[in-house]
């Protein structure tokens, strides 16, 4: 009982980092109707930057805000130069590109950081006392995904921006005939995803360490989280983050071993399109024709 009580807890702290890339894919999903496939190399690019802050003798929490706010910027920036030239491009077009970015950053990051893996501190051990189900760095993952779940809710419920934000990304024509400027909100709404990713990479690299693929599983696992609960809700795709986290680490340990988790994400996704393409939380469109 108390192996798979861990299991489950440290599914849980998983979960969190599925659950933190999941809501950046659906915001930007909800913003241009695409899915980023280079959000995580976004993410791991970030990592390499704190990791670099802390090498330099920056605090870790520093290091942190400061990753933050550069991945932000960062991600306006390929908005605004990448991504709105490709506005009335085609699908195809576009997913190209987000193919290209992803290997441009891949490759970038070994060329500058090198493909040696790198060890990643955890700000938890030693701060927060751990227990016999879960690590002080799980319970830390899990106190900062919701400490960021809670800030990005009340930024979208609360402010003017946020509202603002939601409008354009629901319906740009009526927002922009109300005065608000869409262009703008889209690129802050890339930056909130950059930032989000940000801090999924730093809080998952203590744990498989760092490199230039890190971000590959992880990615996978997001989609299928974000596709389970609906790639139009950011709800939905929080809670099918979680879900994944704790079905992935049960069903990896005691069903099919380690060795083969990653098909968990695979099967979720493929059963998912086929079944209910919505997700559990999404919204079925139907269109008359």
């Amino acid at each position: 009982m108390d192996a798979f009580l861990h299991q489950l807890f440290s599914g849980v702290a998983t979960g969190g980092i599925y659950a933190s890339v999941a809501l950046a894919l659906v915001m930007i999903y909800q913003a241009t109707h695409h899915i980023n496939f280079a959000q995580g190399e976004m993410a791991m690019f970030s990592t390499y930057l704190a990791w670099t802050l802390i090498a330099a003798g920056a605090p870790y929490w520093i290091a942190f805000v400061l990753t933050v706010g550069i991945s932000f910027v960062l991600g306006v920036v390929i908005e605004r130069v990448l991504i709105r030239p490709m506005a009335h491009a085609p699908v195809l077009s576009v997913v190209i590109v987000f193919i290209g970015l992803l290997v441009i950053l891949n490759s970038l990051a070994g060329w500058i950081f090198s493909y040696t893996i790198k060890s990643f501190p955890s700000p938890f051990d030693g701060v927060i006392p751990g227990n016999a189900f879960m690590s002080p760095h799980e319970l830390g993952i899990i106190g900062v995904t919701l400490v960021v779940l809670a800030l990005l809710y009340g930024f979208f419920r609360f402010t003017s921006l946020g509202l603002a934000m939601r409008a354009a990304a629901l319906n740009p024509v009526s927002s922009r005939l109300a005065g608000i400027r869409v262009g703008r909100m889209l690129g802050l709404g890339w930056g909130l995803a950059a930032a989000v990713g940000a801090v999924a990479g730093m809080m998952v690299a203590p744990v498989i360490y760092l490199d230039p693929n890190m971000m590959a599983g992880v990615l996978l696992y997001a989609f299928a989280g974000a596709l389970l609960g609906g790639i139009d809700n950011p709800i939905g795709a929080v809670i099918g983050g979680f879900v994944v986290g704790v079905v992935e680490n049960l069903v990896g340990t005691y069903l099919i071993g380690t060795e083969l988790k990653l098909t968990v994400a695979l099967v979720l996704i493929i059963g998912v399109l086929v079944f209910r393409p919505a997700g559990l939380m999404g919204k079925v469109v139907v269109i008359r024709v």
